[in-house]
């Protein structure tokens, strides 16, 4: 009751999509969502790492975000919690991103968010989490097809 998943399966094989997860610049290329532009101020993607950054809506307004690393087991495994850009954000969540090869060179790329509460994972349902988040994986699978 407090979880979301998003599953995809990604033409590209799971050291290229880990990849875009891990490389800095790939990462602040397609992570937002779609419309919206991801600007970073601070990165270390290692466990015990943080990224610093701001989501930026076609109209300027700007969402500030952090995501603290908690486990990098490559290819295979990303783990951090995600949240706004405070001390002791209530609402931040879990995150843990997991790459499956596949036989014919694609990857099932599951993540999963697991909130603090029910009503949390209920709140960001209804402001369309799971659309806005198939959207910013639209923008992973174009940043691997090097579009």
């Amino acid at each position: 009751e407090r979880e979301i998943v998003l599953t995809r399966v990604i033409d590209a094989p799971r050291e290229r999509v880990f990849a875009a997860w891990t490389d800095p610049r790939q990462l602040s290329a397609w992570f937002s969502p779609e419309g919206f532009s991801s600007e970073t101020h601070e990165i270390d993607i290692r466990p015990g790492g943080r990224w610093r950054f701001s989501y930026v809506a076609p109209d300027g307004r700007r969402y500030e975000n952090r995501v603290v690393f908690q486990r990098i087991e490559a290819p295979r495994l990303i783990a951090f919690e995600h949240g706004a850009d405070i001390e002791d954000d209530p609402a931040r969540f879990q995150v843990t991103v997991t790459f499956d090869a596949q036989g014919n060179g694609k990857t099932v790329l599951t993540l999963r968010q697991l909130h603090p509460t029910a009503e949390l994972r209920d709140t960001k349902i209804g402001f369309g989490a799971v659309e806005i988040g198939m959207t910013t994986l639209d923008k992973l699978e174009r940043l691997l097809r090097g579009g």
